[in-house]
């Protein structure tokens, strides 16, 4: 500790292993490191669960309220990031459980001027294909979905996606291989 400057800052830097450790023994910093460090994909996958930016902020405040009181329990049996997309997908099957699932992919962005790839009708085009792939996500049954979205989108390996489902790998291989198929077959007319 420096007199002058008080306690040292918390380096960014530290392994979550090291971080939780600290997080658990009160250290607000550390957690708030955490937070920082795993918040956009947490968030990215709630969004794909939940359809709703505001549902999917909430979703992940509270999965992180309850990692925060439930870290003196956490014994490291996996990874801190799988730990905590195991508890986002938990808070958001309660969110979903209480309502009927929407997945509005409306994230298009205004289009460039005078370019071809920005122009009005390939918005529109590009609008449409999120919305049929909104869609067929939809239509997929809910472990299909969320494995797809923890492989695709997240990029977990099927390890941590089969601890994530409370699964084993081979359920989880299977729910992609069919998730994959659907969306192919439901996509087919955008390609």
């Amino acid at each position: 500790m420096n007199e002058r400057t008080g306690p040292a800052p918390l380096e960014s830097g530290l392994p979550d292993g090291v971080l939780t450790v600290r997080a658990a023994e009160g250290d607000e910093d550390a957690f708030a490191a955490l937070v920082r460090r795993h918040s956009r994909p947490l968030l990215t996958l709630a969004y794909y669960m939940l359809g709703n930016a505001q549902d999917a902020e909430d979703a992940v405040q509270d999965a992180f309220v309850s990692a925060w009181r439930r870290l003196p329990d956490y014994h490291h049996r996996a990874e801190f990031h799988t730990w905590m997309y195991r508890i986002t997908v938990n808070r958001c099957l309660t969110v979903r459980r209480r309502r009927r699932p929407t997945f509005p992919l409306d994230a298009a962005t205004e289009p460039a001027p005078d370019n071809e790839w920005n122009s009005p009708a390939r918005a529109a085009e590009q609008d449409a294909a999120a919305a049929a792939l909104a869609c067929a996500l939809g239509e997929l049954e809910a472990g299909q979905r969320l494995c797809w979205i923890l492989r695709e989108l997240q990029g977990l390996s099927y390890e941590e996606i089969a601890h994530v489902t409370r699964s084993s790998e081979p359920t989880v291989r299977g729910r992609l291989f069919r998730a994959r198929q659907l969306l192919k077959e439901a996509m087919a007319p955008w390609r």
